[in-house]
């Protein structure tokens, strides 16, 4: 079997003949690491922090590892963001080398060059309604050249891997462009603003969707980014998030739907467990990644609790990496459970960090060929 009629067997409850060993990236820095211990070639290293998942150099260290594939670099859509972003600007130097600048999003951050981090967020350029129609609702309008047609297609070429539509996120760009403590009191200073924003990011998905599903390229699943949740649960209130949000993902589902998609995933970090029915309720069956985190997400309770409508890619505790063969040979067996259950797939809870060891992750994917 190819690893596209894997994944689809899998998540459709079909027999297969083995588990693919699905990867979720990497940091650069830790590239960098394994670099220096003689694993990754410079170039390697170099080529993937500029190009990063869909990079020649990604497939080359997965292949080293024993990864089958980048769940990510499956998946290609059009551009649902701001088109075109804001220029960056510096507005201040610091003596320790950080700056204070406007980003891409027209957050106002501050930074240090060379670091990799989430940048401390001072201010925002989004925050009443003539900024967000003089500044924002022009660069959130639908128009072709949002769509690179050619690296839509150059992945329907490669007919071992599955491919993915991306279909944007609804409420978590919103959010980086806004701030969590900026969206959440929108909502209470003017709740029609909201809904407008929602709405506008939301048609805008559909309508770049739709218009990628035009061009008759088959895809095996969609996929959705949304990065709503924190340790603790959602960043936004559910009934919100299902009030506002869920109408998009509804109508945008059904359209997928009605050209045979019926693999609808998100991503989303955090404790989701809260916002999960309003994914259900309107068409996402799919989660990603599952991160294990320090609240133990796990495919088990949610299956009890939905049943095998929800399938699953991730749950894999990235931790291990950094410990011993004997942490890795646990997780593996937890995670063949887990495989038990259908509908899952085994892949790294998020990117592997600096702290992963080089031989770990390929004894990692040495066993779970084995599943």
């Amino acid at each position: 079997m190819t690893n596209k009629e894997r994944v689809i067997s899998i998540l459709n409850y079909k027999p297969y003949d083995r588990m693919p060993v699905v990867s979720f990236g990497y940091w650069n820095e830790t590239l960098e690491k394994w670099h220096n211990e003689g694993y990754v070639t410079k170039d390697e290293w170099h080529e993937y922090g500029v190009l990063g998942d869909y990079s020649p150099a990604d497939k080359s260290v997965m292949e080293k590892l024993g990864f089958d594939f980048n769940w990510i670099s499956c998946c290609s859509g059009g551009n649902t963001l701001l088109n075109p972003c804001f220029e960056e600007k510096v507005l201040e130097k610091y003596p320790d080398g950080k700056v204070k600048k406007i980003d891409s999003l027209g957050l106002i951050v501050i930074v240090k060059e060379g670091i990799c981090c989430i940048p401390a967020e001072v201010g925002h350029t989004l925050t009443d309604r003539k900024s967000w129609e003089e500044l924002y609702l022009p660069k959130l309008q639908y128009s072709d050249d949002r769509i690179d047609f050619k690296a839509v297609r150059s992945l329907e070429q490669n007919g071992d891997l599955p491919l993915g539509l991306h279909c944007g996120s609804l409420m978590g760009q919103i959010r980086n462009m806004m701030g969590v403590e900026g969206l959440s009191y929108l909502y209470a200073d003017d709740e029609d603003l909201y809904k407008e924003i929602v709405d506008t990011v939301g048609d805008l998905c559909y309508r770049v969707a739709e218009r990628i599903l035009q061009e008759g390229i088959r895809f095996d699943f969609a996929h959705f980014w949304e990065d709503i949740c924190f340790k603790n649960g959602p960043l936004v209130v559910p009934r919100v998030f299902n009030e506002l949000a869920g109408p998009h993902y509804k109508r945008i589902s059904d359209l997928l739907h009605s050209h045979g998609i019926n693999i609808v995933s998100v991503d989303c970090d955090g404790m989701i467990d809260s916002l999960i029915p309003a994914w259900l309720n309107n068409g996402v069956n799919t989660m990603f990644p599952i991160e294990v985190g320090t609240w133990n997400a796990s495919i088990v309770p949610w299956r009890e609790q939905y049943g095998k409508e929800l399938r699953g890619v991730g749950g894999m505790n990235k931790r291990v990496f950094s410990y011993d063969r004997d942490a890795v040979d646990k997780e593996v067996a937890r995670l063949k459970e887990l495989v038990q259950l259908g509908g899952f797939i085994p892949c790294p809870d998020h990117r592997i960090p600096p702290d992963a060891k080089f031989e770990l992750v390929q004894y990692y994917c040495e066993k779970m060929r084995e599943v």
